[in-house]
């Protein structure tokens, strides 16, 4: 028992105490749980065990001075039972009274216990005597496993915050639903308020609904928060005059609520409906047993119409949809429904044999009734029909997800081919920049070790363990399949290994592109020249935004001919396919080439 709780609930808040003071309250809290342990083993009759709050003294009642101090020391124990439906329910009771009474004075004599029925505190809320419910609110739970002594506290919790604020329109607040019975085992709390909107002159009655019910939902959270009630807290909200239009048209959720809600709050509306309900005096009229007899038969329209849904929308999506979802995996882009069943036979069942034809026939059988219903040429259907459609459905959803399975292995496959290459590829490249001659495929993983790992040490040695377990994935990928968690860990090192040697190329490159450029300068522009062994690319003017290229032939003699506009996608290109920039040199025809194209004053730039 949390006797924190029982100290900060409203109306019962007590001063910070003292060492001893908190020492007798610990003590009482062991005493306590004790108790009702004890009592609860005992009896399963018991439905909740309370703390309640100290006895109240009246200092105008002229009571003895023993008196007064035996009150200031009574601990105040609620024992709620549930006997009304069994058949010696007053023996039980009174059998339950005598047996926690004696328990009580055996483990201490100022424990005080008041023993309650459910049905008793169901009455007392019928003759508007609500004070049990307020000393359970401002109280703590000992023993509560149905969680009834929790919704009587977020209940009255949340009645006393509403009341506060809306007093004047609050007709009767309402516990609904199995909160009072005491076989209950609902995971919710159902309460209903009724709002009074015959005054109603500002606005309107849907307006002041609307308002008052956003502020009560959310009062309702707030004494979820306050009370620490895990229970869903639900809340219905009706106005007077709709509340009273639906008892005349019979409204059997009314009705229910009618007949079984208990109030915890009322300005005596409730209760004289509830009477008069009892009594027989509420009887729907005519219209309404009209309206409900003709419900009947709108709601079997209303049924054969979702059967026919099911078919018209549910089945056929149930099973279009993994099958156009199968050939994405596979690389098809989402086809049309109508494509779908034509590509799922060609593909999974002609050309790959991973699928059996008879689940195609499926999909095309489901997708005839679907056009069928479509058309208006099936305006029924039987449960026997969607049964066993339902039967073939169930079958074909649990054969597409084999099929995912066995096309994600081929992926797979794929994936660790293409890993392999791609991996493979970029080590040849950074050899090749590195000036390493690659004799062997079978020599890469050695050449790697010996000249980028341990003489040059340009990557770490756990890059080499990388290169090792993507070749060993590829050469072990017909016989033993990965899990997806070891696949994407082997990709992920694979993408970082591969992006650590595509930028060490580059870098390689870059800098031996840099000195194949020769930087010139005419007049107040600067200009560059990029010799790639047999052609030159030319950038007029590097600072311009729009930069300007053209391409030359180089010819041995380092002049410049056969000059025509290129572009920087080009260029990119052109340096895509040099595995590595030769060095070049510069020879005297290449300034006279530059001074024919851009004036006798051109200059070049040096240490630039």
């Amino acid at each position: 028992m949390d006797y924190t709780k029982y100290q900060s609930q409203e109306g019962f808040n007590l001063p910070e105490l003292p060492k001893e003071a908190k020492e007798k309250l610990e003590a009482m809290k062991s005493k306590l749980d004790k108790f009702s342990k004890a009592i609860t083993k005992e009896n399963k009759d018991i439905m909740g065990v309370a703390l309640l709050p100290p006895s109240r003294i009246n200092p105008d009642e002229k009571l003895p001075s023993e008196e007064v101090e035996k009150l200031k020391k009574r601990i105040n124990v609620l024992v709620v039972i549930d006997v009304e439906t069994k058949k010696d329910w007053m023996q039980l009771r009174e059998g339950i009274i005598n047996r926690t009474i004696k328990k009580a004075g055996e483990i201490d004599e100022n424990i005080f216990v008041t023993v309650m029925d459910v049905a008793e505190i169901r009455e007392n809320c019928f003759d508007a005597k609500y004070e049990i419910l307020d000393m359970i609110a401002a109280g703590a739970a000992l023993y509560d496993p149905k969680d009834f002594l929790g919704a009587l506290k977020i209940s009255t919790v949340h009645r006393g915050m509403v009341l506060k604020k809306f007093d004047k329109y609050i007709v009767s607040y309402v516990a609904v639903g199995s909160l009072f019975r005491g076989d209950a085992t609902s995971n919710d709390i159902d309460v209903a308020v009724v709002i009074d909107d015959t005054d109603v002159k500002k606005m309107t009655r849907v307006e002041l609904k609307d308002r008052l019910m956003a502020i009560i939902h959310d009062m309702g959270y707030q004494a979820s928060q306050i009370t620490g009630v895990k229970k869903a807290f639900h809340i219905q909200t009706y106005i007077l005059t709709d509340f009273w239009d639906a008892i005349k048209d019979a409204n059997p959720v009314i009705y229910t609520f009618l007949r079984d809600g208990v109030p915890i709050y009322d300005r005596g509306v409730f209760m004289p409906w509830k009477l008069l309900l009892k009594m027989g005096r509420i009887r729907p009229s005519p219209e309404a047993i009209d309206f409900q007899m003709d419900m009947g038969e709108r709601l079997i329209q209303r049924t054969k119409g979702k059967m026919i849904g099911i078919m018209g929308d549910d089945l056929y999506y149930a099973i279009l949809n993994p099958a156009q979802a199968a050939l994405m995996l596979y690389g098809i882009a989402p086809p049309t429904p109508k494509e779908t069943i034509q590509l799922m036979e060609e593909v999974f069942v002609k050309k790959e044999k991973l699928l059996e034809k008879k689940y195609v026939d499926i999909l095309a059988k489901i997708r005839k009734y679907y056009k069928d219903i479509e058309h208006g040429n099936v305006k029924e259907i039987s449960g026997k029909d969607i049964d066993e459609l339902l039967i073939a459905a169930e079958d074909y959803i649990k054969r597409i997800k084999k099929l995912f399975e066995q096309i994600q292995i081929r992926r797979d496959k794929e994936s660790i081919e293409d890993m392999y290459k791609n991996v493979m590829g970029v080590v040849e490249d950074a050899l090749k920049v590195s000036e390493v001659k690659v004799d062997a495929k079978s020599n890469i993983v050695n050449l790697f070790k010996k000249n980028l790992v341990e003489e040059k040490k340009i990557f770490p040695e756990n890059y080499l363990e990388v290169l090792k377990t993507v070749i060993d994935t590829k050469n072990s990928a017909k016989t033993k399949t990965l899990s997806w968690p070891e696949l994407e860990k082997i990709r992920r090192e694979a993408r970082g290994f591969i992006k650590s040697l595509v930028e060490y190329i580059q870098r390689k490159k870059g800098y031996e592109l840099d000195r194949a450029k020769i930087r010139f300068r005419y007049g107040d522009k600067f200009g560059e020249a990029i010799l790639l062994e047999k052609v030159a690319f030319i950038i007029n003017d590097i600072d311009s935004q729009e930069k300007e290229i053209t391409k030359a032939v180089v010819k041995d003699d380092g002049s410049l001919i056969g000059l025509e506009k290129s572009s920087l996608e080009e260029f990119e290109k052109e340096i895509m396919k040099i595995e590595m920039p030769k060095k070049v040199f510069i020879k005297e025809k290449i300034f006279e080439s530059l001074r024919n194209l851009f004036g006798k004053d051109v200059e070049v730039l040096l240490n630039y």
